[in-house]
């Protein structure tokens, strides 16, 4: 069996290992390792949960040790970009925990907290820097932070990247970096966007890939259970009743629809948090924290946010709302069956989803069995709730239009437990009943945006 050791990393590095228990590097690291040694630029395509942090920071603390010069003032060695905030913290710790000794500085910059801290950190100069793109391009901007000593670059999660519009802000970012530098590009996916990138931003690179994007990890028990849209929450509350579901990680579609989660299940006694881009930074460190640290089994997520979740012990992932895209489906199972771990995964799907479940077993390459099946006829279409909708809400009758009877009508947010402000809030200027009817009849699509959060 191959040990770090015979990779060649420095000594202080598999020391630091062998503190956290690392036995034998993962396939990434055993592939990608030895080519980032060398100093060559590499391709990684590889998923979440597969050890890429490691791939490329231990090289990168191995070249840092062996030269171990500090770093020019408002400037750094190693640059590491990342999509969100959780994710670009952890990768900090992970360079933290590989290299606690040896003398390498690091610092964080992402969005949401206050600047003034982060200018203060990089007055100096750190070896090491992880950033989200548009705080990065701020400091820039600002004149507290220059690019051209950059030896080291490392795009993290690039599709993340893609998907969340940062690609003008990373072809910003590289052209502001030295051409002699080493670059390593790690994605679960490679669009034609993200390979155009890379053949641009790296030299003669090494292409190393790990685990299909469609395949999914053996040890995750995968079910599906079919519901009316109207019970999805009542069918996800009994689910985690479950004494077997001791860490779940639940996934929503929007972030209205994941606050809207967290408030059932509250309120059904199941301590949960929420954690979206809405959230301040402070809330969404405070609901990790809890969920990493047991206060809360229940942890509702966007996708986006979820790519910065890296927390053991996951029992369960649940979809309460299917991904339009299959791949975020592998990439959302994925968080659990960790470490040699078994792990479940369940999807509450409706009738609108089961086109997006065909997409996901096409992909898969299998059949997600069914059970529990809580359907008994197809549930009501065009719901408002349901972000996907492209159809007219059911018309009342001209007597309930009138005001003979106030009750909502099939469908109406109140009708499926949004709160009335969600109704009444409508486009953010307080829309009337029938001036919310005539908006969405008028400009579905648009309307759906408005109702997705944006």
């Amino acid at each position: 069996m191959t040990s770090f050791h015979d990779l060649g990393l420095a000594e202080t590095i598999t020391r630091a290992l062998a503190a956290e228990n690392y036995a034998a590097p993962t396939p990434i690291q055993l592939q990608t390792i030895p080519v980032a040694l060398s100093r060559r630029d590499v391709i990684g395509i590889a998923q979440t949960g597969t050890g890429k942090t490691a791939a490329f920071a231990l090289p990168i603390l191995h070249h840092l040790a062996s030269d171990p010069r500090p770093a020019p003032r408002k400037s750094c060695r190693a640059l590491v970009l990342s999509p969100t905030r959780e994710l670009s913290g952890q990768i900090l710790d992970s360079f933290q925990t590989y290299g606690r000794y040896l003398k390498v500085t690091g610092a964080l910059v992402i969005g949401g907290v206050p600047m003034e801290r982060q200018v203060r950190a990089l007055l100096g100069g750190v070896d090491v820097l992880v950033a989200t793109p548009g705080r990065l391009l701020d400091l820039v901007h600002g004149n507290a932070l220059k690019l051209q000593d950059v030896e080291f670059l490392v795009l993290d999660e690039a599709d993340r990247m893609l998907d969340m519009g940062f690609i003008h802000d990373i072809r910003k970012i590289v052209s502001k970096l030295p051409a002699q530098r080493q670059t390593m590009l790690f994605s679960a996916t490679m669009p034609n966007a993200i390979a155009e990138l890379a053949s641009r931003m790296l030299r003669d690179p090494v292409q190393v890939a790990v685990t299909p994007v469609a395949s999914t990890v053996e040890r995750i028990a995968q079910r599906v259970i079919h519901v009316d849209a109207a019970t999805k929450h009542t069918a996800l509350i009994d689910l985690l009743r479950d004494e077997a579901a001791d860490r779940a990680l639940v996934f929503t579609r929007t972030k209205h629809r994941a606050d809207v989660v967290v408030r059932r299940l509250t309120a059904a006694g199941v301590a949960s948090a929420a954690i979206h881009g809405n959230k301040s930074q402070n809330n969404r460190d405070r609901a990790l924290a809890d969920f990493r640290d047991g206060r809360v089994r229940t942890l509702v997520a966007t996708d986006i946010a979820a790519r910065g979740i890296d927390v053991d012990g996951i029992t369960h992932v649940v979809n309460f709302d299917l991904p339009h895209v299959p791949d975020t489906y592998v990439h959302r199972i994925g968080r659990t069956g960790r470490a040699g771990a078994d792990g479940t995964a369940v999807s509450l799907c409706d009738a609108d989803e089961v086109a997006l479940l065909r997409d996901i077993e096409k992909l898969i390459r299998k059949s997600i069995p069914a059970s529990g099946q809580r359907s008994s006829h197809p549930p009501a279409r065009h719901t408002p709730e349901h972000a996907g909708h492209r159809g007219r809400p059911s018309q009342p009758s001209r007597a309930k239009r009138k005001g003979r009877d106030r009750r909502p009508a099939a469908g109406h947010p109140q009708q499926n437990g949004i709160a009335a402000v969600a109704f009444l809030k409508g486009d953010g200027k307080g829309d009337s009943r029938q001036q919310f009817r005539r908006r969405r009849r008028r400009k579905p699509a648009q309307f759906d945006r408005a109702q997705a959060g944006g």
